[in-house]
């Protein structure tokens, strides 16, 4: 139900109207300049996180790379590892990724939205203007004939309507401050799509380096087991040994040989992989990345700061936080609607029958005046709306603190996975020094023979599975510590725009 102030003045109204109204007017204005935004105020969640990591408890003084509770900088993790290759493929993939620059839209739209919204703060006007050709009723002779028509009537008008709601309880102030809010959950957004891109460009960089390696310990054993084939192919010829030896010897040549087309096949696939995430070609970067790199060392510390830091760096928690704040806006928003709304509104034109009599002053009309709009009953709309907000806050706020559990579990689960792994890698450098060994003896027993093939071929095996397997943990201690990266939400504070 719409109740309207019988206050309007015309072109013939009172002069102690007009000065009432005037009065209204301002004092509407002062209301607007002082009224109160109901609805709930946003306080920021309170969360609890541990005072330091429980993945810090396996962290051993013996390892060559381990992790800190120093005060961390993650602006760009990257240059850690030295080299050149990855920090340019970072810079060109922040620069042309196709999601970073779908995510800087979104940035775009939200803060076109808040202009939007704030944009009923400010008074509205239009516009118009008419031209109406009319004829009026015929008169009617005796026995109904038609006598003469009724004379033709023109119409021209222009004139200009302008309406301002006065923002008393705040409905519009709560709704611009969710559009606020929105667009700093879309600048996290953006923060959290770099994270993630870089720590990618990095995953996918060590991978083709880690495939490399394997590639290039997959041919230096194809080539010994080549040489040591061909020995026994000479040593058959002579008599000295049978055709099962020679037939072993030439299994594992094509085991080992069979193995380099996979390697191949991952090391393009990464490739084509970074391409894309540069928002290139896939195989835009073959020429270049195609030629054999070691897998860049890890540092030999690694800052990652206190749990506490972790909620105010993670793009993912901030981008919570917001939306739970611009959730909470919007309970003022649908609380607003309970509250009459007040408006000031005037409209001033200029009429005639003809076109070149719109100038005189004696053809205009105008009129101003406050008007009040109060919902009295809307079946509950307004209320279930409000519950409706409620209960979308409360996801936000569940949403918000699972973000922030699931955080501290990633950097837990990271932090054990580096570890750990350089444990692995440890263990796998001295069978690899105990295999070559073995390898050398073995070879030197059968020839010697003192020892048959059957170890020979067990030492070979052993010493290409361990070597390949070293390449694998240095590439996933690599990667582990670029998810540990990510999980303490490096890589976006010199990158992110502002709302």
């Amino acid at each position: 139900m719409k109740v309207n102030a019988p206050m309007s003045i015309m072109a013939d109204g009172s002069p102690k109207r007009g000065k009432l109204l005037l009065i209204v007017g301002l004092a509407l204005c002062l209301g607007a300049g002082s009224g109160c935004a109901v609805g709930p105020d946003y306080r920021p969640p309170e969360t609890k996180v541990p005072k330091d990591w429980d993945g810090q408890n396996v962290v051993t003084p013996a390892q060559p790379s381990k992790t800190t509770l120093d005060p961390v900088t993650l602006a760009e993790w990257w240059n850690a590892f030295n080299d050149p290759t990855l920090s340019s493929l970072v810079e060109m993939a922040v620069r042309a990724n196709l999601d970073v620059r779908l995510a800087e839209a979104r940035i775009r739209q939200a803060r076109a939205a808040r202009g939007v919204a704030g944009a009923p703060l400010w008074p509205q006007a239009d516009a118009s203007a008419l031209y109406q050709r009319s004829q009026g009723a015929s008169e009617v002779g005796g026995g109904g004939a038609i006598a003469t028509a009724g004379a033709l009537k023109n119409l021209w008008q222009a004139g200009l309507d302008a309406a301002w709601e006065v923002d008393i309880f705040g409905g519009t102030r709560r709704s611009v401050e969710a559009a606020t809010a929105d667009l700093q959950a879309a600048v996290e957004d953006r923060r959290d799509v770099l994270v993630t891109l870089m720590g990618d460009v990095g995953s996918n960089y060590i991978n083709l380096r880690g495939l490399q390696q394997q590639i290039d310990i997959a041919r230096r054993n194809l080539k010994a087991q080549k040489h040591n084939a061909e020995i026994i192919r000479k040593r058959y010829d002579a008599g000295f040994v049978g055709g099962l030896d020679v037939a072993n010897a030439r299994a594992q040549v094509a085991t080992t040989e069979a193995t380099i087309p996979v390697f191949e096949s991952s090391a393009r696939a990464a490739i084509y992989s970074l391409g894309v995430l540069l928002g290139r070609e896939p195989a835009a970067l073959s020429p270049d990345l195609a030629k054999v790199a070691p897998i860049p060392p890890a540092p030999l510390s690694i800052p990652v700061g206190l749990p506490s830091e972790l909620l105010r760096r993670r793009p993912d928690i901030r981008r919570a936080e917001a939306q739970l704040h611009a959730a909470t806006a919007r309970i003022g928003v649908a609380t607003a609607d309970l509250f009459p709304k007040f408006n000031l509104a005037g409209s001033f034109g200029l009429s005639a029958s003809d076109v070149a009599r719109l100038g005189p002053w004696s053809s205009n009309f105008w009129s101003w005046g406050p008007s009040v709009t109060w919902p009295i009953f809307a079946g509950g709309r307004i209320l279930w709306n409000i519950k409706v907000q409620d209960a979308l806050t409360e996801q936000a706020l569940l949403t918000y603190e699972k973000t922030v559990l699931t955080a501290l579990k990633d950097v837990e689960t990271a932090l054990v996975a580096y570890a750990k792994e350089q444990e692995t890698r440890k263990s796998l450098s001295e069978a690899v020094v105990n295999n070559r060994k073995a390898v050398e003896l073995s070879m030197l027993l059968y020839l010697a023979g003192k020892s048959d093939f059957l170890n020979v071929l067990i030492a070979q095996r052993s010493l290409f599975v361990t070597e390949d397997a070293l390449a694998q943990s240095t590439r996933t201690v690599d990667t582990n510590l670029i998810a540990l990266y990510k999980a303490l939400g490096g890589g976006w504070e010199k990158a992110g725009p502002s709302p």
